[in-house]
C-alpha cells in the first residue's frame, strides 16, 4: 500500500555518526614528575549498560583471565520521536541533476526526493571505569564540546547530494558510584550522559528525464460548434554560438546544456 520497498539507511546514519564523536578518547597515566607513562585509547561498544556491567560482574573462570576490560564507553540508541518544531512543508521537493557522460554540466536526468521528515533520537552515552580519575579524564574531553550542543554534517543521500548539519544536544548527566556494594565484587565508576540528536529520515526518491519541450494544447471557440485545437510549443533557444559556426541557430538549440543562460523557442500549430 505504501509504496515498492527503500532503505536509505538514514537512522543506521545517525547513529554511526554519533558514535564517531567518541571513538577516538585517550587516557594517560603520569608519574610524579608529570611525565606521561602509559597511554591508552578507550574502548567504545555499541549495547545497553546492563549488559556490560553484567559481564564486569561475572567471575572470571580459569581459562578467562580478565571479565571485562575498564575504562570503556558505551552507547545506544534508546528512542525515535517525531519533531513536529522542525516540520517543513510536505509538498517540497529535494532535486540533483545526474549529468550526461562526458559532460559534467549537460544533465541527462532529474532525482526528485520529498524533503525528509525530522525525528529526534535519543542516545544514551555510558562511561564505565574502575578509577575515579579514569572517568573524568573521559568525562573532560566530552563535555567541553556540548554547549549544550555539537553539529555534525552527515551525507545522508549520496546519490542525491543530500548532505546536512545534525545538532547532537546533551540533556543531562548522571553519575553512579558502586563503592557500597560487596568486598567480592569489582568497583564500578559509572557517567551516564542523554543525548538528542536532531537527525532526519527521507522517503524513496525518483528518476526522471530533463524536459527539453513543453506543450500546451488549447481548445478555441465552443466545443460544439467550429472547435479548433491549437498547440504550443516551448523548447530551449541558444543564446550563444555553441558550436562556434558563425551564426545562433536551431543547430545550437540542441547544444544548450542545463547551466546555460537561454531563452525559448515558441511554436504555434493549429490543429
Amino acid at each position: 500500500m505504501l509504496g515498492p520497498h527503500f532503505y536509505n539507511e538514514a537512522i543506521r546514519k545517525s547513529v554511526i555518526g554519533f558514535g564517531t564523536l567518541f571513538n577516538n578518547i585517550e587516557i594517560k597515566k603520569t608519574d610524579n614528575a608529570g611525565t606521561v607513562i602509559e597511554s591508552e585509547k578507550v574502548p567504545l561498544a555499541y549495547g545497553p549498560k546492563n549488559k556490560f556491567l553484567y559481564r564486569l560482574e561475572q567471575n572470571p573462570d580459569v581459562t578467562k583471565k580478565v571479565a571485562i576490560k575498564l575504562p570503556r564507553l558505551y552507547f545506544e540508541l534508546t528512542n525515535v520521536t517525531y519533531d513536529s518544531g522542525r516540520k517543513t512543508s510536505a509538498i517540497k521537493k529535494i532535486k540533483s541533476a545526474i549529468p550526461a557522460a562526458g559532460s559534467a554540466d549537460n544533465a541527462k536526468q532529474i532525482q526528485t526526493q520529498f524533503v525528509p521528515v525530522p525525528y529526534d533520537m535519543s542516545f544514551e552515552l555510558g562511561i564505565i571505569a574502575k578509577s575515579s580519575d579514569d572517568a573524568l579524564q573521559i568525562l573532560e574531553q566530552i563535555l567541553p564540546y556540548f554547549q549544550p550542543s555539537f553539529n555534525i554534517s552527515l551525507k545522508f543521500i549520496p546519490d542525491m547530494n543530500e548532505t546536512r548539519d545534525v545538532a547532537c544536544i546533551l540533556n543531562s548527566v548522571d553519575y553512579a558510584d558502586d563503592w557500597d556494594d560487596s568486598f567480592l565484587e569489582r568497583r564500578s565508576i559509572v557517567w551516564t550522559l542523554q543525548f538528542t540528536v536532531k537527525s532526519y529520515i527521507y522517503g524513496p526518491y525518483s528518476k526522471a528525464d530533463v524536459i527539453r519541450k513543453a506543450r500546451v494544447i488549447e481548445t478555441l471557440g465552443d466545443k460544439n460548434v467550429n472547435k479548433r485545437n491549437v498547440e504550443r510549443s516551448y523548447t530551449p533557444k541558444a543564446l550563444e554560438d555553441k558550436n562556434a559556426d558563425g551564426v545562433i541557430n536551431t543547430a545550437d538549440d540542441d547544444l544548450v546544456v542545463s547551466t546555460d543562460d537561454f531563452g525559448f523557442n515558441e511554436g504555434f500549430t493549429v490543429l
